[in-house]
């Protein structure tokens, strides 16, 4: 069991809501439906009393009302990873209501990723290389890196990096985000998965994106809230606003949701060099760089391009650069 007073789910029990978990099917998988307690006097039997209710009713998230939460699971860390995501859900809610109507998804579109479970065949690979060594300890770096500044939640986002043309290395599935290490990472060659180890849902899509665009040597998929609460929202995330967000980001690309889940093919037609970032509408966003370091520079970058632009609504209206700039920056800066 884990009990907590998060911001964003304080704000939602302060408010007698619930996080709609439909937002992001992942977070409908971890966390199911949250349920509401009402309110007793904290540490009481009533208390006790109305959570286990709420939990007996087949709820494993429940909001208390004025008070904050708490998951259950058959682990610690299985509770932990439900109050997680139930707070990263609640978050991006609140952000992208400051943008826009918010879009959620329906039962057919929360079970698109079904049907793009399916394991890749497996492979026994040989010793590996002192470079698939320091590959495999830097993807660690940045993923651990990335879920401390929040770019990445525990149960969400995947990092990969190209070892050669036909090979790359990439998170394993369903592994903590805050605690990965070298050997949990998978490699994948040929389209096959290293023998023993299941490969993040994502390694399709990234061995797409490596085939169609050389340039590219690493893939990541985030969660970062603010950039995420504009994948939510029909709101368009505005790069020409800033020089430096344009010269990284270029015009963001919006993938519709369910395009993440086929071949991987439209997916890395949309995403490449020249167009690194897209938002995945309620799938957080998708970016590509010349190597692990170039790839999560750009991640960084536009989760403070969103978070500036939503800053900006209570200020004034958003004043983008015209194109005679944008034409110096793309000539100033090929």
């Amino acid at each position: 069991i884990v009990h907590a007073h998060p911001v964003a789910l304080v704000a939602f029990s302060a408010v007698h809501a619930v996080p709609d978990t439909r937002l992001f099917h992942q977070a409908r998988h971890v966390c199911g439906e949250a349920g509401l307690a009402p309110y007793a006097l904290p540490g009481s039997e009533a208390l006790g009393r109305h959570i286990a209710a709420a939990f007996a009713r087949g709820f494993d998230c429940v909001m208390l009302e004025n008070h904050g939460v708490v998951t259950a699971g058959g682990s610690l860390t299985h509770a932990f990873q439900r109050f997680e995501t139930l707070e990263f859900t609640a978050k991006t809610l609140i952000k992208a209501g400051q943008l826009g109507p918010v879009r959620t998804l329906d039962d057919a579109r929360l079970d698109l990723p079904k049907a793009h479970a399916g394991a890749l065949p497996a492979f026994r690979p040989g010793e590996p290389s002192t470079r698939e060594k320091e590959l495999r300890r830097q993807l660690c770096d940045f993923v651990r890196r990335g879920y401390h500044q929040r770019l990445l939640i525990s149960t969400e986002g995947s990092f990969s990096a190209r070892l050669d043309d036909d090979a790359f290395l990439v998170t394993p599935y369903q592994a903590d985000r805050a605690a990965l290490e070298p050997e949990e990472i998978v490699l994948v060659r040929g389209g096959a998965a290293e023998e023993g180890k299941t490969p993040s849902r994502a390694a399709r899509n990234h061995r797409a994106i490596y085939a169609r665009h050389p340039r590219v040597g690493a893939v990541v998929n985030a969660y970062p809230v603010n950039a995420t609460a504009f994948s939510v929202t029909g709101a368009a995330l505005d790069t020409r606003t800033i020089p430096e967000s344009y010269l990284l980001l270029r015009d963001v690309a919006r993938i519709p949701f369910g395009v993440q889940f086929r071949d991987g093919a439209e997916l890395a037609a949309a995403v490449g060099p020249d167009r690194p970032a897209a938002l995945l509408e309620n799938d957080g966003v998708l970016i590509a760089g010349k190597d692990v370091l170039d790839a999560f520079d750009r991640l960084e970058v536009l989760e403070s391009t969103a978070e500036a632009l939503i800053n900006a609504r209570p200020v004034g209206p958003l004043a983008p650069m015209p194109a005679g700039v944008i034409d110096e920056l793309v000539r100033a800066f090929p």
